[in-house]
């Protein structure tokens, strides 16, 4: 998409949801560009959804618009801009009336009620939020690294190996430093420091520590560790800020605030991180090498609800400590089964339903984003609000991750070198001890069972015979509401 096209759809959509004035803030994810509105009476659902580049739109905590991956990065600054320049040109026109305060006023009120969630989708949200900025560099290193295995493996470019391999383990050896750095940003502390503290975690010198009778190792309690100790130093610095006189405060609370972090991260957090990190490894493989095809189930079977609740972000970690441990995470290809059950489902509302244009045009216009793995429109515009397509979406799910789990039990153990991309977008990724082929072959397996699976569910036991009845004669405002469930934020499916 050019720059102009790019300007062009941000310059649709400013006016659809209240123009500048009406835009509290502005950021995106990999797959949405979210804004937080003074006014949601303001926005315009329906016209958003017309548009031909967005493909749904999301109410949460702030008001999601579906992109798509690579159009939002490049849409959201020209958004940006343009509200710049609408708020530029308001602010030299004609002063703000009283009642125009009032407005405004009584909309940051409702935004402030809008915003009220529970501490634990709270939490789980500040924690996706720490990773999902990583996911486009794990992405590029996880694709960058595939390529490196079939060049090894082929024998090809010998001499360039050895350079694809540093380029695609130089970003996982420092992965700990930005998670610490992205944790004290988000949770309101300097980011530079919580940075600097996790960084000790892999600092080579650590080897020469004994901690809990035991040497400790470089990289030792990895992502958990740094979120730790970065969140440790955010609660440091907040009391060294409250205690320390201003006069010594630049050179005091840097200081106490990495050496105090620092050697509670040493003499117990990188020790305790390591422990629940290799649980988290040691039960995950014996999940799936003795009980696949049934953990497959429940986790392709369970991961639409999670989304539509939220609580799927608290996998984001846990897959990050995966793919250190492992160089890849064996969930992703089985949570990803719930985007095919998700298309299955959707192909037969579009057979089910021949007379009804609008639903048919819209699962049209999102089956392309689905194959790819970018669920929310199909989740959000049609099953979801439709009912009973939703939980026959999630039997095609649990087939495909009983398929893949299956195999997982079987000993061809396999997983996604980066999370992020999900449906077809998910096979440069795929990486595991049995080949490129064998992981290749299991996973469209797995795409092929969900598909299936979620087509013949819905297609006979979908609908009803009066939701047949209303669906196929007139229009259908149902199936087009703005959906009110609470999503993530993070990538896409998963």
């Amino acid at each position: 998409m050019s720059t102009d096209k790019n300007r062009a759809t941000a310059a649709a959509i400013l006016p659809l949801v209240g123009g500048p004035d009406n835009i509290g803030s502005i950021a995106h994810c990999m797959t949405r560009l979210r804004i937080a509105l003074h006014d949601r009476s303001l926005v315009d659902d329906e016209g958003l959804r017309a548009l031909p580049a967005v493909l749904g739109v999301v109410e949460d905590d702030t008001y999601q618009i579906v992109l798509g991956p690579g159009a939002v990065a490049r849409v959201t600054p020209e958004f940006e801009a343009l509200v710049e320049e609408g708020r530029s040109r308001r602010t030299t026109g004609a002063p703000v009336t009283a009642e125009e305060l009032a407005d405004r006023g009584a909309a940051l009120k409702q935004e402030q009620k809008a915003r009220n969630s529970t501490p634990v989708k709270l939490f789980l949200r500040r924690i996706a939020n720490v990773f999902v900025p990583l996911i486009p560099a794990l992405i590029g290193c996880g694709i960058i690294a595939g390529l490196n295995g079939v060049l090894l493996n082929t024998g090809w470019l010998p001499a360039v190996v050895p350079a694809l391999a540093a380029i695609a383990s130089g970003f996982m050896s420092l992965i700990a430093v930005f998670v610490g750095y992205n944790t004290s940003k988000e949770f309101g502390g300097t980011p530079i420091l919580g940075g600097a503290v996790a960084a000790i975690i892999v600092f080579p010198g650590v080897a020469k520590i004994d901690a809990f009778g035991q040497h400790l190792s470089p990289g030792q309690g990895g992502v958990l560790g740094a979120l730790a100790a970065a969140f440790l130093a955010v609660h440091v610095e907040r009391l060294c800020r409250r205690w320390v006189p201003e006069t010594l405060d630049a050179l005091v609370t840097p200081t106490l605030t990495v050496l105090v972090s620092g050697l509670v991260t040493i003499f117990g957090l990188m020790f305790l991180a390591g422990e629940v990190a290799t649980a988290i490894g040691s039960f995950a493989t014996w999940m799936l090498a003795g009980g696949g095809a049934f953990a497959g189930l429940v986790l392709g079977g369970l991961f639409l609800p999670l989304v539509m609740l939220g609580l799927h972000q608290a996998l984001i970690p846990i897959h990050t400590t995966l793919i250190e441990q492992t160089g890849h995470t064996a969930l992703l290809p089985i949570l990803a089964m719930a985007g095919a059950g998700q298309v299955g489902a959707a192909l037969a509302v579009y057979c089910r339903l021949p007379h009804n244009r609008s639903l048919r045009t819209t699962i049209k216009s999102a089956l392309p984003a689905g194959f790819l793995g970018v669920g929310e429109p199909l989740i959000y515009g049609v099953s979801l609000p439709l009912g009973r397509p939703f939980v026959t979406a999630c039997v095609g799910g649990a087939a495909g991750g009983a398929f893949v789990g299956l195999f997982n039990q079987l000993g061809v153990a396999f997983g996604a070198t980066a999370i992020g991309p999900s449906g077809w977008a998910l096979f440069p990724l795929l990486d595991g001890p049995s080949g490129l082929g064998p992981n290749l072959a299991i996973y469209a397996g797995g795409l092929l069972v969900g598909y299936l699976a979620g087509f013949a569910a819905t297609y006979f036991f979908g609908f009803t015979r009066q939701m047949l009845t209303d669906l196929n004669t007139g229009p259908q405002p149902a199936a087009n509401a703005a959906p009110t469930a609470d999503p993530d934020k993070e990538p896409a499916m998963t």
